[in-house]
This record gives structure tokens, C-alpha cells and sequence, in this order.
């Protein structure tokens, strides 16, 4: 596990306003709320995915991170979010990444040393990736995926840096079942999980304690913190966190006795309040108030 206390974290990613994150308009930088750890993880910034800023932008970046004293947790990138080739397309494909990012399956070699210079150049040893638009028989694929993270994770630890891979709930890997096989198939200290309790509850699983319970704890690198709620139809709509059917307060106690020493990451999909930014807000306070009650915080 990281070293030091729990950390939160505000995820940026969306529109310019949400989590206090760059303005495009005016190129200002808001800082992030006292109450925060002080970090970022960085996804899009000015109307650009992370992947694509160019040198002047990330030393801009650079500059008004330093003057806010505010730190990089982790690289969010888009990289193995694409369909695995000679398989058939992936239902979830279509849509791609919708954080200005689209890449092919031949891009993503570059793609991963892009994201390694990133983390350099952000100060950050965290890149999260993913594991593939997901299929609906992954059993012929599986060991080729599998390969293709351990190769990955070999160039990452050359750098020093973590791949993070997040259990998300259109690729293959969604659920904590799913990413403890994953786990156990790929091995290097340089691959953890970013775990993701919203999107595995997404693929219809109870996250907790369910799927927490077979995930390896050490390797648990980083989380993303959404709720979600089932509707009578079955499908699944995002939710501030606290209002939702998670059951955050025991995941946080688990994850405090477990000895989780990382970042929890709010991941903002909610956007049910008057803006943006309002959501944002909210969806904070909740996890505040469900850390509160787990005597995390």
C-alpha cells in the first residue's frame, strides 16, 4: 500500500467548473476546497484529454499546480480502452471514451509511454489504465489480455510507476471478482487495482462486501468513489455519494482496518444538482459524511 494517511481527492475530468478544476474560458486555474488533501488526478484539462496537452499546456499545468500547492495522484488515462483486435466489436465500443479521447488498438504502445512521460512530468508514480472494451465471451482472448498488461507493467516498473487498473464496467475487468483474477494473472508490483465499488455495482455486483472480499488488499493502489442506484427497471443510474446503494461506511471501516494507506478519489458522474460544480459539492460533503461515520476522518 502507499505509504501515508488515506488521502481524498478530487478527480478532474469533466466540464471546466466541476471539481474546481481549470476554467477553458479564462484559463484560470480555482483552487481546490481547503478541506481537500491538497490532490488532483488529472483527466482533461482546457477542453483536451491529459494524453493530448501539449508542452507549453503541461507546464502551464505545471505552474498553476505549484501555486496552489495542489499535487497529482494519478494519471487518469484512456490507455487499453479500446476494442481487442480479431475479436468481434464490443458492444460498449461505439462510445468510446467520451472525455475527448479516441485511439486505436495500434496507438496504444504510444499511447502507454505517453502516459509514463506524464507521470514523470506530473510528479505522480500512479497511471491508470483499463483492460479493453469488454467482450461477451472474453475466454479466448483472456491469456493475450493478460499478456499484454504483464508487458505493460515490465515498462512501467523500468519507470518506477504503477499501472492502476480500474475495474470498469464496460471492459473486461469490472468487478472485484473479475479484478481478482486479473490480479493473480498479472503479478508485478508495478500493476494494482484502482478499485472502483460504482462500477463493479454497475455490472451487478454487491461491491461490498462482496466483491472487496476477494480482491487481495495489498494490491488495492488507489479507488474511485461514486454511488449508484437501481432503478425499478432494472438499469442503473449515477448517484451523489451517501444517497445511493453502496455501502460505503462499511467499505471505508474495511478498508481502514485492511490498512489502505492510498487515495480515495471522488469520481463525479453524478450531475443531478444545479451545476456542475454544485454536484461536485455535494457528492463531497456525502463521502465526507460517510467517512465521518466509518471513523476514518
Amino acid at each position: 500500500m502507499d505509504q501515508g494517511p488515506i488521502s481524498l481527492c478530487p478527480h478532474s475530468r469533466c466540464q471546466s467548473s466541476q471539481m474546481r478544476s481549470p476554467t477553458t474560458s479564462a484559463g484560470r486555474w480555482k483552487s481546490p476546497q481547503k478541506s481537500l488533501a491538497g490532490l488532483v488526478e488529472l483527466r482533461e484539462l482546457w477542453g483536451k484529454n491529459i494524453m493530448k496537452l501539449d508542452s507549453k499546456e503541461i507546464e502551464e499545468a505545471r505552474r498553476l499546480l505549484e501555486r496552489y500547492r495542489v499535487r497529482v495522484s494519478s494519471i487518469a488515462s484512456p490507455i487499453f480502452k479500446v476494442d481487442w483486435p480479431d475479436a468481434p466489436a464490443s458492444k460498449y465500443s461505439p462510445k468510446r471514451d467520451q472525455f475527448s479521447a479516441s485511439y486505436t488498438f495500434a496507438q496504444q504502445d504510444e499511447l502507454l509511454e505517453r502516459g509514463l512521460e506524464l507521470a514523470r512530468a506530473f510528479n505522480t508514480t500512479n497511471v491508470r489504465i483499463f483492460d479493453f472494451w469488454r467482450l461477451d465471451d472474453q475466454a479466448p482472448y483472456r491469456d493475450a489480455i493478460d499478456r499484454k498488461l504483464i508487458d505493460a507493467a515490465a515498462k512501467a516498473g523500468k519507470r518506477g510507476i504503477t499501472l492502476l487498473l480500474e475495474n470498469e464496467h464496460t471492459c473486461n475487468t469490472a468487478t472485484g471478482a473479475e479484478a481478482a483474477r486479473t490480479l493473480k494473472a498479472v503479478e508485478s508490483p508495478y500493476f494494482k487495482l484502482n478499485w472502483d465499488p460504482g462500477n463493479a455495482a454497475a455490472q451487478g455486483e454487491v461491491p461490498f462486501p462482496d466483491g472487496y472480499a476477494l480482491i487481495p488488499k495489498t494490491r488495492i493502489g488507489y479507488m474511485h468513489c461514486k454511488d449508484i442506484i437501481r432503478k425499478p427497471d432494472g438499469k442503473t443510474e449515477w448517484m451523489a455519494m451517501g444517497r445511493g446503494i453502496i455501502d460505503y461506511v462499511g467499505q471505508f471501516r474495511a478498508l481502514k482496518k485492511d490498512g489502505y494507506r492510498g487515495t480515495l478519489s471522488l469520481e463525479t458522474h453524478w450531475r443531478g444538482a444545479s451545476t456542475p460544480e454544485e454536484s461536485t459539492r455535494q457528492s463531497m460533503a456525502g463521502m465526507k459524511e460517510l467517512l465521518r461515520r466509518a471513523e476514518v476522518m
